[in-house]
């Protein structure tokens, strides 16, 4: 399904043009009203700007496409969207399931099986016979668990969809899990955990996790596990984990590409016709506390820079704040190069290449963060101004061409969420998976251009607590241009 589907030439080329010229304030045309493009507040107009700012053209009206939804008996979610533009089939799944309902004590435990079950192979197909058929047919049949759900994809040809469905229904119901390749894994990750010292970046993201969370909830450890909790790990944990969370009832489908929608249900009633609706009793996870305590830590590393995280406690993803902070964070901090912490911290001091602000969102409460990479005699300097601006953006309005700007950056891209069939119904499981309003996409736009600067000013006042924030700093402290006790006692947290 292509973009030419949903968009007419002129305003496809409208929007090239933007960015070519205009970048990096990507695709600055209105959306709601017809008005005339001004440059960013504050900087010069480019001789680019110029020329587009006599542009003026009507709102782009879109709408997004259909897609059907489905549930079949045993329970199974599908999202189902037809494309007969090339010879392809396509399925993406997710499944309620993931690392924070493993123990603690096996760390790891949900990654791996999630890695075996498609590596593996299955009781009726070994592992080398199943690459070996997908490799003939140009497929790929691919699983994983992350932290918070499992996923499971299939990719063939409209000619092999049979074949294909058969191998994807085949890894999910009856993974083998044998001990070589479980062995094999384990020693991959505990591989890849022995070098996690060599990154100074992996260091920063891994131990800012810990200082953030509870040190039993999951949200504080890694999906990969530890060296000790690898080896805890057997066949069985593996099997049973499988048991638990991989029945019909809990998998969200999404199907695109070129297929019959009353010939695929079909098809996914027959494959999975012995896999039977169970009951969902998932494990309890403990809930996040919110909790704001102003502290600095840091961990040496001889290198040549300082890697940078800082920050709190943030919102959920069904927080019904989310809209006006994603915006109210794109102008501090998310919006590229013309975001306030990044234009000064890269633009206006030349202090770093990168730096940014997020909002991690999880099913629970996830972290709002600042991260950047500065040369080692500006580390404090780099701090400064981050925390500089987030106290700004609290206590001063925000410019009204400034909300504009962040607004129709956000509608714009959103069209260009839906240039393929694939990416359509692939939102489409995941807003299911996230229990979001099944209308989510349709409110997208009313939701962005409903944020005031009154919301903004609210939710970073609500949401920002610069003098109760965690900083981390990986580096060599000799060379810091100023102390980090600047910013509070310090806590010298030592690499094993």
């Amino acid at each position: 399904m292509s973009i030419n589907k949903y968009f007419a030439f002129p305003v496809v080329f409208i929007a090239h043009l933007f960015f070519v010229v205009y970048s990096p304030n990507l695709f600055a045309q209105p959306q709601g009203h017809e008005r005339v493009v001004a440059p960013s507040a504050g900087k010069p107009e480019s001789e680019g700007a110029k020329i587009i700012s006599g542009f003026k053209f009507k709102p782009l009206n879109f709408v997004p496409p259909k897609v059907d939804r489905v549930v079949l008996e045993n329970g199974m979610i599908l999202y189902l969207l037809e494309d007969h533009d090339l010879p392809i089939f396509g399925i993406t799944a997710r499944i309620r399931t993931g690392a924070v309902y493993e123990p603690q004590e096996k760390a790891g435990l949900a990654s791996l099986t999630g890695h075996v079950m498609r590596s593996g192979g299955t009781v009726s197909m070994p592992a080398d016979k199943m690459n070996e058929e997908l490799e003939f047919m140009a497929a790929s049949v691919e699983t994983s668990i992350e932290r918070e759900s499992g996923s499971a994809s299939l990719s063939t040809l409209k000619k092999d969809i049979d074949k294909g469905l058969k191998i994807f229904a085949d890894v999910l119901m009856n993974p083998a899990f044998p001990e070589d390749k479980i062995r094999m894994r384990k020693d991959e990750v505990i591989e890849s955990i022995r070098r996690e010292n060599d990154n100074p970046t992996h260091i920063a993201h891994r131990e800012f996790r810990r200082i953030m969370y509870d040190s039993k909830h999951p949200y504080s450890r890694k999906v990969e596990g530890t060296l000790e909790t690898i080896e805890k790990i057997t066949r069985d944990d593996m099997v049973a984990f499988h048991k638990k969370f991989y029945h019909p009832n809990n998998f969200i489908l999404g199907i695109s590409g070129d297929f019959n929608k009353d010939e695929i249900i079909k098809k996914l009633n027959t494959v999975f016709a012995e896999w039977k609706k169970e009951d969902n009793k998932f494990p309890e996870v403990p809930k996040v506390e919110r909790h704001f305590e102003k502290s600095v830590y840091y961990v040496y590393k001889d290198i040549n820079q300082s890697n940078v995280i800082m920050g709190h406690l943030g919102i959920n993803r069904k927080s019904p704040d989310y809209f006006p902070v994603m915006i109210m964070n794109f102008i501090l901090g998310g919006g590229s190069f013309t975001a306030r912490i990044p234009g000064r911290i890269r633009s206006d001091e030349g202090l770093a290449y990168s730096a940014f602000s997020a909002f991690q969102t999880s099913r629970d409460i996830g972290m709002f963060f600042v991260t950047c990479q500065t040369k080692l005699e500006s580390t404090n300097r780099a701090i400064s101004i981050a925390l500089e601006e987030i106290d700004k953006i609290r206590k001063a309005p925000i410019e009204k061409e400034e909300l504009a700007q962040a607004k129709e950056t956000f509608m714009n891209q959103y069209v260009f969420r839906f240039t393929t069939s694939a990416s359509i119904v692939g939102q489409k499981v995941d807003i299911e998976y996230e229990e979001l309003p099944l209308n989510y996409l349709e409110t997208y736009l009313d939701n962005v251009k409903a944020v005031t600067q009154e919301d903004i000013q609210r939710v970073a006042r609500e949401y920002l607590h610069p003098d109760k924030i965690k900083i981390l700093v990986v580096g060599n402290k000799e060379k810091f241009d100023k102390p980090l006790d600047n910013f509070g006692k310090v806590s010298i947290i030592e690499l094993k």
